[in-house]
């Protein structure tokens, strides 16, 4: 047993080594900009770029219209598929999957085939038309995650039961699943929702074919012709996905000791 529990925190300090030596030494350097001593003059010309003020305004904008969007789409798709087609749940989760199999490229190049200019609708003819596909791709992207943590909340509670006592009372389909459901799947749906704010903030190939001032694209951008700024663009990005990831656990605790609603 004391060789087992040894091997298990030698596995476990090879792993942090992994991931934290070279995070460490890309918060050093970015440290660096300023000769012979640590600065934080890279932050700050990353925070006083107007670009990068666009960028992550944008994207932060993108990534409130892809969570609302996608949770009143994934929200009554996962409920009626539980309530009333449950054999049709393996085809659907078939279908949510595919994001996770199909290159973000392809998905992105089918969007502009389909909705080009010379298309029956033309998204891509407009500003906001554009930033609607841009929304509808990042949908497609997060589907996996979104639908799967709503669904899993949905497990927490007797659906059917919940639909059948706010019938009785006279409740019609809007206030069910407005006033019902949402509330006891709201754990799920915001575990999707910081997973899907990740996804938005870090994705570069959509935002880059459809030509939008997203903050991936500006990622790639200061990479490619600064030296220090894009190791503390890193760390910002990575502070944001980790801030993200622990909302989530906090919202996965939170649902874990809050009485379930009947």
């Amino acid at each position: 047993m004391k060789t087992t529990r040894l091997l298990a925190w030698l596995a476990i300090a090879i792993g942090a080594i992994y991931f934290i030596v070279p995070l460490i030494g890309t918060f050093e350097f970015s440290l660096r900009m300023r000769r012979g001593e640590y600065s934080f003059d890279a932050y700050r010309s990353v925070f006083t770029d107007m670009q990068f003020r666009a960028t992550f305004g944008f994207s932060m904008l993108m990534a409130l219209f892809t969570i609302v969007f996608g949770m009143l789409l994934v929200v009554p798709t996962a409920y009626w598929v539980r309530l009333r087609l449950p054999q049709l749940r393996p085809v659907v989760e078939f279908i949510t999957l595919l994001p996770l199999v199909i290159p973000a490229i392809v998905i992105v190049f089918g969007y502009l085939r389909l909705y080009n200019s010379s298309s029956f609708l033309p998204l891509t003819n407009s500003t906001t038309g554009t930033n609607m596909l841009l929304v509808f791709s990042y949908m497609t992207l997060s589907l996996p995650y979104m639908y799967r943590a709503v669904d899993t909340a949905m497990r927490m509670i007797d659906v059917a039961t919940l639909t059948e006592a706010a019938e009785s009372l006279g409740a019609k389909w809007p206030t069910i699943l407005f006033r019902c459901i949402f509330p006891n799947v709201m754990s799920g749906v915001l575990s999707g929702a910081f997973i899907t704010f990740a996804i938005v903030m870090g994705e570069f190939t959509m935002a880059s074919l459809l030509n939008r001032p997203a903050f991936g694209p500006y990622l790639q951008l200061v990479g490619a012709n600064k030296a220090y700024e894009p190791s503390a663009l890193a760390i910002i990005a990575f502070a944001i996905t980790w801030l993200s990831m622990g909302l989530l656990q906090l919202v996965s605790r939170f649902h874990k000791t809050a009485p379930v609603k009947a």
